[in-house]
C-alpha cells in the first residue's frame, strides 16, 4: 500500500481542488499519486484473489477456471 505521506498528499491536494482550485504543477502531482494508487491497488487485490479457493456445500473445488489459471500463470 502507499505511505501515510502519499495518502495524506492524496487526501490534501482533493480537499485543496474542491476549495481553491490546484495549479498544473499540483494537478499533475495528483494525477500521478491517483494512478500510483489505483496501480498498488490493484496489485493488493490481485494477490487477495490469488488466496482465495472456492468450494460448494458438497466440499468441492468450484474455483473459476479463469481464477485457476491465473494462479498458475503467476507460480511460473
Amino acid at each position: 500500500m502507499l505511505s501515510k505521506d502519499k495518502m495524506a498528499r492524496i487526501n490534501q491536494l482533493s480537499k485543496k481542488s474542491k476549495t481553491e482550485g490546484l495549479t498544473e504543477a499540483e494537478a499533475q502531482e495528483q494525477q500521478e499519486l491517483r494512478k500510483e494508487y489505483l496501480q498498488t491497488f490493484r496489485q493488493s487485490m490481485t494477490n487477495h484473489l490469488h488466496t482465495i479457493k472456492v468450494v460448494d456445500e458438497k466440499g468441492n473445488d468450484v474455483t473459476p477456471k479463469k481464477l485457476k489459471d491465473s494462479k498458475k500463470k503467476r507460480l511460473h
